[in-house]
């Protein structure tokens, strides 16, 4: 009985090491020699030295805070107010480059809010970084669950024994198998502003009332247009996922079900759910990870624009570390990500642990 334990585990070990072998050597190596170049401020081609900094690059891309600007008032004290009656403040860069506030110097203005007269102004080191890890987890809010559910629903309408139902599944499916290059091309042809087949679509069903829109010209839409997009992109892959989860659920449950009197309703919330816990965490996690790593559809169809609305922190690192040779600033967004996704994953895990 120990000799087959130990041949089993022997020969276990054996088929495991390549993939060990190949997951260090493309994951693992290659991740803490980013955490090394982060902390130095090594470029790409440069003559100069590579210096050590040590959390520099992390203070610089992560550095915040938070000022009250006071209204502009006159001589008599009363508060200045512009041609459309909106209270005046004091430009931000009155602050950020005073030398009395040598802790906000090279900062910028992210955001602001108003707390009764004065203005309570978000800045930053890095907005750009900034806007960029903002859009990408607003791309994992919304494109996660929408695309979840969605594929869900498609599993559920080609989980039937009709004849060709293998068409639709092909049919949901073949997005897939496309490169995401292409799509992204492809769609950029249907959101062009001037004569895209979305446009066309929609001015010929509202009978010509409806005005062109501009979507990945314009900051509102950009990014939403690009989530559409990705949701119809993946859906089909994560809809064979739930499709192989909904295969290995005993008929004789639904048989059971049936004679208990239980309705679709009942039927799905008591025995196809509880069968789909564990494709659910898979697909749960898949989806976000995926989501996290968003760039092509950036890089094709709006290379981060306009004006910063659809920048990600994946793009960002493309964007410092090759294309402006900023390989320390790169690595330093790339750490960032790690961190974050690994939190997410953990917390994840925790939700979704068994009780």
């Amino acid at each position: 009985m120990a000799s087959r334990l130990t041949t089993s585990s022997r020969a276990g070990w054996t088929f495991a090491i390549p993939g060990f072998g190949l997951i260090a050597l493309f994951i693992v190596l290659p991740f803490f020699f980013a955490f090394y170049l982060s902390l130095t401020n090594q470029r790409l081609i440069s003559p100069n030295p590579t210096e050590w900094v040590g959390l520099d690059n992390y203070t610089r891309l992560l550095s915040m805070n938070v000022v009250t600007l006071e209204p502009v008032r006159d001589d008599a004290g009363e508060i200045v107010r512009d041609d459309d009656g909106e209270i005046e403040y004091p430009r931000v860069r009155t602050i950020t480059r005073s030398d009395d506030y040598p802790q906000y110097r090279g900062m910028r203005e992210w955001f602001r809010w108003h707390s009764g007269d004065n203005a309570k102004v978000v800045i930053a080191t890095d907005v750009v970084f900034m806007r960029a890890l903002v859009n990408t987890f607003f791309f994992v809010v919304i494109v996660a669950p929408v695309q979840a559910g969605l594929a869900l629903v498609l599993a559920l309408l080609i989980n039937q024994r009709l004849r060709g139902i293998n068409v639709f599944r092909t049919i949901y499916f073949m997005p897939v198998v496309v490169s995401i290059v292409v799509v992204s091309l492809l769609w950029r042809f249907i959101y062009d502003g001037s004569d895209g087949l979305l446009n066309n679509i929609l001015g010929w069903l509202t009978f010509g009332l409806f005005q062109p829109v501009d979507w990945l010209g314009n900051t509102s839409t950009a990014l939403p247009a690009i989530m559409a997009m990705s949701i119809w992109q993946g859906v089909g892959f994560h809809m064979v996922i739930w499709l192989s989860g909904l295969q290995t659920i005993s008929p004789t449950l639904y048989e059971a079900a049936n004679i208990e009197g239980a309705s679709k309703r009942q039927a799905f919330r008591y025995v196809t759910w509880p069968g789909l816990r564990n494709t659910a965490v898979l697909i749960l996690i898949v989806i976000t990870m995926q989501a996290f790593a968003l760039f092509a559809q950036i890089d094709v169809m709006t290379s981060g624009g306009p004006l910063d609305s659809t920048q990600t922190v994946v793009f960002q690192a493309v964007e410092r570390g090759y294309r402006k040779q900023d390989i320390s600033g790169g690595s330093t967004i790339s750490v960032v990500l790690f961190l974050v996704v690994l939190c997410i994953s953990l917390i994840q895990r925790w939700l979704t642990r068994e009780r």
